[in-house]
């Protein structure tokens, strides 16, 4: 079998925790190589990924791209788009972790620069396959809902004490706050179930002393079908939402709680290692019209299929697993979002 040579970008939580595990749960692909300036990061991936080479920097990396067949960036928002661009210069495809750039506009001038040189480019939106996202896609998919009117979405944590990283210390220059951090999986996931977006309304706030940027904010998107999405985001949230709520003319569907998969892969576990993405039946969202609720079951969620998918657009030509023009539509609304927190009133996409 063939085995496709990886070079991870960056190896901390992104890394080591979400690519690398992955890629290597692929047969056809391989973690060949590792760039991390933190020696106790190099020895981990050695131990994780014998027969890796570690690179101190990206230049060490691009200096010595021999045998590397896909380069995976995985390091602070701000550097994305320029190592892709290095990337895509030498002739190598990319996957980008989200955001795909800082900027719309740098995400537009990657994707025509991989047009031009005919190099295959993808966006780590691992979030299409959270468990509960692909459960409300097969509830719209097969007409269960009805016609969905109203689309709910957030991601919320509790942290009244910031961390101090750049994230909350950072500019905008860096891509920090959490509108850039989780807004490009929620706007991600409404564009792939609803469509266009034609209106974008924001409200964005900094409720924690110490930080430099956006800890708590909402999103209204009208999409061009009529359907609304309501999305928040927020490290200062005491009591969770529902994770989904979607509201369709014939029966609703809530459901609370986090997919699986990434406490799954923060503690250690690896894809093929038993039952994979599963969520407990006592876990089940809820679906029905009130009075008549029943639990429904979630799928299982499937984060090693963006890499399967990845390695079939490598070797058979298949498409990538997301097209990186879904993540600029995306940057476009988020950009859009801040322009309309900035004034208090919504703005047409």
């Amino acid at each position: 079998m063939t085995s496709l040579e990886v070079a991870v970008i960056g190896y901390g939580l992104a890394g080591s925790v979400f690519h690398a595990p992955l890629i290597a749960a692929e047969p056809r692909l391989r973690v060949a190589a590792v760039v991390t300036g933190s020696a106790e990061r190099a020895a981990q991936a050695e131990r994780e990924h014998p027969g890796v080479r570690v690179f101190p920097d990206a230049d060490a990396l691009f200096a010595d791209l021999s045998g590397i067949d896909l380069v995976v960036i995985a390091t602070p928002n701000r550097t994305h788009a320029p190592l892709a661009h290095r990337a895509l210069t030498a002739g190598v495809p990319v996957v980008v972790d989200k955001p795909f750039a800082v900027t719309a506009a740098d995400a537009e001038a990657l994707v025509a620069q991989a047009q031009q040189r005919g190099v295959l480019l993808s966006v780590f939106q691992n979030r299409r396959w959270d468990g509960d996202f692909l459960t409300v896609r097969e509830l719209i998919d097969t007409g269960r809902l009805g016609a969905v009117r109203r689309f709910e979405s957030r991601f919320e944590r509790w942290r009244p004490v910031p961390k101090g990283g750049w994230r909350e210390v950072g500019d905008a220059a860096d891509g920090a706050g959490i509108l850039l951090d989780l807004g490009p999986h929620l706007v991600d996931q409404a564009l792939t179930l609803f469509g266009p977006v034609r209106e974008v309304y924001c409200e964005l706030d900094r409720r924690r002393d110490g930080i430099r940027t956006d800890d708590d904010a909402f999103l209204a998107l009208t999409h061009d079908s009529g359907v609304r999405s309501h999305l928040w985001m927020s490290a200062v949230t005491p009591q969770l939402g529902p994770r989904f709520r979607v509201l369709g003319s014939e029966s609703g569907y809530v459901t609370y709680g986090l997919d699986p998969q990434e406490a799954a892969l923060r503690a250690g576990r690896r894809p093929g290692e038993g039952p994979w993405g599963a969520v407990e039946s006592d876990a089940w969202g809820m679906l029905g019209a009130d009075p008549d609720l029943e639990p429904y079951p979630t799928r299982a969620g499937d984060y090693p299929a963006f890499y399967t998918a990845m390695a079939d657009a490598l070797l058979d030509g298949a498409p990538v697993p997301v097209d990186p023009r879904d993540a600029v539509t995306a940057l476009r609304i988020l950009e859009s979002a801040r322009d309309s927190a900035a004034t208090g009133v919504a703005r047409p996409l």
